[in-house]
């Protein structure tokens, strides 16, 4: 076994390999760029050492850089994680070329792999089921278009090369085609430096199934069953479980050994993932015959590609097989046999793994950056596994991945693994960047996913069931008042004790009045995208727990409310309530097991805005990025959704559309620049 192994990755993935090799006493060297010089990863290993600037090109994906750091360092192994170099063949050679051992497979497997186009070939070849489509080097447009149409739609163009949901369109129509490929090939030129794509017949409505698989140097190779993610948001998994409540017994040994062929296809060792794509309805070709797949009881499956790497989402394997899949790796890359024969894995109980983003659910899922200024989690357990990379008070940078957190379960069964994932968001609380912490509270009692009925297109085509409710529960609104109120009344209280005269009246928050009985008023802000915020306005009379609160004309008793350890017990309107509540000067939460409220506080007396009628010639970067993308010039006609320029920030792009009908006056920026949330990038004619 090693002593010591460099870790060429950041973030929750380097923090997760430096947890088993600590466990394993193996010394762990960390490499960080500019961006990360106080990130965990950093601080969490023996060693940490910088590698560049902070855009990947300029630090995890130099290679020499990483190898470099790994020979001062007496490192004999490079773990590379998933992600930035973890598939790259040149890069596996050139650490073996150092002397130095790769943690991952053979750079001959991964280039079979590399290639989607290649990989399908190979696999059927090797007698693995694939969905037909056009894997061919010719990649001029007029061959592609000619062989989408021969094929017919829907269909899907993807990166040849890469993953991770990158470099993928689903095309429904002939003249959709031109367009759609050039987007496709765009994005896949940025994120893999190399722009071939393959066409493949699109299933509607299919499942999404992948086999954890291993091998080693000696021959071995077996799987360790299955992860179901068909819960997907543009071609990115938003939920994973172990096992699949899709599959049948038979349909799962199916899969499993066609996972093992693969495998063996490739002489692959190490951690890989075999992802297949299953047709829960089945298919007939033209003739009415069936379709060429694998049959199960469920359906045909197909393969679509193997990630030559550890998975994102491989907390959900460990957790049901009880295995570290990281310490596997390490075992295997120092020369030992597989740890177990197929026989002897055995899998117990259920587990679910989601992901917590800094994103804006509500406006488009637009990704977020800044201080986690607050960050909650629930307490680790036999049933909640927590992966992280970042703690109170660290910045989600416009740079990587805005992952903050996995939140992974782990119960009997899959109804009480769900009311663990519930019970575990609802104990999150994040402030500062906006998440997606609702709407993984939403989806995870969404009845498609409660019965397992979810496909890979359900989000996409459902997404509006997920997202926050146009209309606010009353009584939870109302929840956030009491809060609010109470806070209020505490800080007025600690104040009034440290002054110089503590029974003042004057030091009180209870809106008293000579005269007349006080009114307070509160205002706050509530969801929307960026600006569009709706303002809420309420009047509170009365103190110490018991008000009457005016909202929208019609009045609310609240009585017995109380506030305490994070918990607000209150009446309203009659009916004991319980909730988990907090407050602050800029913000209140509440939550009542079944859905959380944010609320920003906002003054009360603010002016309301009386409309910005130049707002619609300004087209503004929702967010901090770089231009990679400028479509339009000074006097060019737009119609209103016409793309006039693409940003690109946190691995993804944004398309800037014209707000309305116009001509454009100005363009304030260019490609290749950074430009700040906000900024204003193009102009129409007024």
């Amino acid at each position: 076994m090693f002593d010591t192994i460099l870790i060429a990755n950041r973030g929750e993935i380097a923090c997760r390999v430096i947890r088993t090799a600590r466990r394993l006493g193996i010394r762990t060297i960390a490499v960080y760029s500019d961006a990360d010089a106080d990130a965990q990863h950093a601080r969490l290993a023996d060693e940490a050492h910088h590698i560049g600037g902070a855009r990947p090109q300029d630090s995890y994906l130099r290679g020499d850089a990483i190898i470099e750091v790994a020979k001062r360092t007496g490192a004999q192994a490079i773990h590379p994680g998933y992600g930035f170099l973890s598939e790259n063949a040149d890069f596996a050679d050139a650490v073996e070329a150092a002397g130095i051992a790769f943690i991952g497979p053979k750079a001959a497997s991964m280039r079979k792999m590399g290639s989607k186009a290649g990989a399908k070939e190979l696999m059927a070849a090797a007698g693995v089921p694939v969905v037909p489509g056009y894997t061919g080097e010719d990649q001029s447009s007029g061959l592609l278009q000619r062989e989408a149409d021969k094929m017919g739609y829907p269909l899907m163009i993807k990166a040849a090369h890469g993953g991770g949901g990158k470099g993928m369109r689903i095309v429904r129509e002939s003249g959709e085609f031109a367009a759609n490929l050039e987007s496709c090939q765009r994005e896949a030129r940025n994120a893999f430096g190399r722009d071939r794509v393959l066409l493949e017949r699109y299933i509607e409505q299919p499942r999404h199934i992948e086999i954890q698989v291993f091998g080693d140097s000696h021959g071995g190779a077996i799987h360790l069953g299955e992860r179901e993610c068909s819960a997907q948001r543009r071609y990115q998994k938003v939920l994973e479980e172990s096992p699949s409540p899709f599959l049948t017994p038979e349909l799962r040994a199916k899969m499993g050994a066609a996972a093992v062929q693969a495998a063996h296809a490739i002489d692959y060792a190490n951690a890989g993932t075999v992802e297949f794509i299953v047709d829960v309805h089945g298919r007939t070709n033209a003739a009415g015959g069936r379709m060429p797949g694998a049959a199960g009881q469920g359906g045909d499956f197909y393969f679509m590609e193997i990630n030559t790497r550890l998975q994102v989402e491989h907390p959900v394997t460990e957790e049901v097989t009880g295995l570290d899949l990281v310490e596997w790796q390490l075992r295997i890359a120092a020369g030992e046999h597989l740890p177990l024969a197929q026989e002897q894995v055995t899998q117990t109980g259920h587990a679910i793994e989601v992901r917590l983003y800094a994103e804006d659910p509500d406006a488009g899922f637009l990704p977020g950056s800044g201080t986690l200024q607050t960050l909650r989690m629930p307490e680790a357990s036999r049933h909640v596994r927590i992966d992280s990379g970042v703690i109170e008070g660290d910045t989600v940078t416009i740079f990587y991945d805005p992952m903050i957190a996995k939140l992974i379960v782990w119960d009997e069964d899959r109804p009480r693994a769900l009311a663990r994932m519930r019970d575990a968001l609802a104990a999150c609380e994040i402030v500062g960047p906006k998440s997606n912490i609702g709407f993984l509270e939403r989806l995870t009692r969404h009845p498609v996913v409660t019965e397992g009925r979810i496909d890979t297109g359900y989000l996409d085509r459902h997404l509006d069931e997920f997202l926050t409710p146009a209309e606010l529960d009353q009584g939870l609104l109302l929840a956030a008042a009491a809060t609010r109120l109470l806070v209020q009344e505490a800080e007025a209280s600690e104040r009034a004790a440290a002054s110089s005269d503590p029974s003042s009246p004057w030091g009180t928050s209870d809106g008293w009045r000579l005269g007349h009985g006080g009114a307070r008023r509160l205002a706050f802000a509530h969801g929307g995208a960026p600006g569009e915020s709706r303002r809420i306005e309420l009047v509170a009379h009365g103190h110490a727990g018991n008000y009457r609160i005016e909202l929208d004309g019609t009045s609310h008793e609240i009585s017995g409310a109380r506030l305490h350890d994070g918990v607000l017990s209150l009446r309203l309107d009659g009916a004991m309530r319980r909730l988990h509540a907090s407050a602050d000067a800029a913000r209140v939460l509440v939550h009542d097991g079944r859905q959380r409220l944010r609320l920003n506080s906002v003054e009360v007396y603010r002016r309301q805005d009386a409309g910005n009628d130049t707002a619609e010639h300004r087209i503004r970067a929702p967010m901090p990025g770089r231009v990679v993308l400028v479509q339009a010039k000074p006097g060019d006609t737009v119609s209103a959704g016409d793309v006039v320029l693409v940003i690109e920030a946190m691995k993804m792009e944004l398309a800037l559309k014209a707000p309305r009908d116009g001509v454009v006056a100005e363009i304030r920026t260019t490609a290749g620049e950074f430009v700040e949330a906000d900024a204003v990038l193009a102009t129409l004619a007024q």
